[in-house]
């Protein structure tokens, strides 16, 4: 029998519809979960399992009553660091952030709650959500439950990892260079940013999502139906659209037109593994009908220097004015890198503004003719758990986000799941980038690859 912390939420909704599960035993189960894997993955940031269970005991009484919020009610979720709970400090992943307990739920925390989903507390961040990988001067280090030496991918390292490890079958995490998609690629998991606007969230900003992280795509649809609710907090929200997310996801791949992309024109270019990995997900999809066509590159080193050089200025505005004490418990690659932006002057941010937004125009362009774009997730698999970035570089942090930032920018739906594994065993990523607002596609897409891919391989064990 499959084991409670390994079955999706989709299951769960089932057996709570049937009787056949509690979700007070569920969340039993997910909170020893945690005990098991906790020491060795350093996942969480705040377990909170008192309110967990309390959650739980209401669910089930609604069930029993027939009476429940919704599908999801009773499942476990898992909510990053940096989307805020009430009564829980959001730090964003460092020693020097506020530790003052939030005020209000963040609009997809909110959303959750409303559907009656279990929280069962907050997961690992680097600081300020800048790194590829669980590096933090807050929570430490956060490790890949594939291989305890490998990180998990960041910024939602912990989401991801705990994702793997099964700690619940659902997670919210953040999005805005590959934050959400690159813990799924090195995870094995799947994730889904979508079109910015489309989960409304607090406070938006350029690129910015909150996105659900799962091991499947019917989970992700079923968390999309709730987090897309409206919120007026959100002044850059798209209009709302009442989709019916878990039921229109089969999809007919005959004749969808596939972009493939195996080289975005900057940063680093993709290992062996990882090419021959989307190679072959490619000729699954022709096999089924699709047609496939390579895509050139269309991101260039200036473009990638002009970006990293933009959201260090973001990110100094916020770290200039703060005392030296706590600039000094700042994570000191992440304080490195930032301080990079200390002599730029405003026709420098205006240039490096500039080509972000000609990242959006390149990748809008690069997607038109076509119906979906695939490519890797990230151009390698998993790097030492210790490094805040490959080669620990600050003057080269975003290497490996060539893949994934493109489409933050450009707004346009994408995600990841498991395409395979390399010959150490670590999980490699295929990206699916529909047009802008497309989410729908995206879903419907990536449900078409979890059945064309070969099985997978159990999940670690603690």
């Amino acid at each position: 029998m499959t084991a409670l912390h390994d079955l999706s939420a989709d299951s769960l909704s089932n057996a709570y519809r049937a009787g056949r599960l509690s979700p007070v035993e569920v969340t039993r189960a997910a909170l020893a979960r945690i005990d098991a894997w906790e020491g060795k993955i350093n996942a969480m940031h705040v377990v909170a399992a008192g309110e967990a269970l309390a959650q739980a005991a209401a669910a089930e009484a609604r069930w029993r009553a027939g009476m429940p919020l919704s599908a999801l009610d009773g499942v476990p979720i898992t909510i990053k660091d940096n989307i805020a709970v009430a009564g829980i400090p959001s730090p964003l992943g460092t020693a020097a952030g506020d530790m003052t307990p939030s005020a209000f739920d963040a609009p997809p925390v909110a959303r959750v709650r409303e559907a009656g989903c279990v929280l069962i507390g907050k997961t690992t961040m680097p600081d300020y959500g800048m790194l590829v990988s669980g590096v933090s001067s807050l929570h430490g280090i956060t490790r890949n439950p594939w291989d305890l030496a490998r990180n998990p991918g960041g910024s939602s390292s912990g989401a991801g990892a705990g994702m793997a490890a099964g700690y619940a079958p659902l997670a919210l995490g953040t999005d805005i260079g590959g934050s959400v998609r690159l813990p799924a690629a090195y995870n094995g998991v799947f994730a889904l940013k979508p079109s910015l606007g489309r989960i409304p969230i607090y406070p938006p900003f350029l690129g910015r999502v909150v996105g659900p992280i799962t091991r499947t795509v019917m989970d992700a649809a079923l968390l999309m139906t709730v987090l897309t609710r409206p919120d007026p907090r959100d002044y850059m929200a798209l209009p709302h659209q009442e989709i019916d997310w878990p039921a229109s996801l089969d999809a007919d791949v005959g004749g969808v037109r596939l972009g493939l992309v195996l080289d975005i024109g900057a940063g680093t270019k993709p290992q062996p593994a990882v090419r021959r990995a989307v190679e072959a997900a490619a000729a699954a999809f022709e096999r089924a009908g699709a047609i496939v066509e390579p895509v050139a590159p269309f991101v260039t080193a200036d473009m990638l220097a002009g970006l990293d050089r933009f959201f260090q200025a973001r990110l100094w505005a916020e770290v200039e004015p703060l005392a030296p004490d706590r600039q000094a418990k700042m994570l000191p690659f992440i304080l490195a890198w930032c301080r990079q932006a200390a002599g730029l002057s405003a026709a420098d941010a205006a240039r490096n503004f500039a080509l972000v937004m000609l990242i959006r125009e390149k990748a809008v362009a690069a997607s038109a003719g076509y119906d979906f774009l695939i490519s890797p997730t990230s151009p390698i698999t998993a790097y030492a758990a210790t490094e805040a970035t490959p080669g620990d570089d600050p003057a080269k942090p975003f290497e490996h986000i060539g893949f994934t930032v493109p489409f933050n920018m450009s707004e346009q739906p994408a995600a990841s799941l498991c395409a395979g594994y390399d010959a150490d065993g670590l999980p490699i990523g295929l990206q699916i980038v529909g047009q802008r607002f497309d989410d729908l596609g995206v879903l419907r897409m990536a449900r078409a690859y979890e059945a064309l891919r070969p099985p997978l391989p159990p999940w670690p064990q603690p």
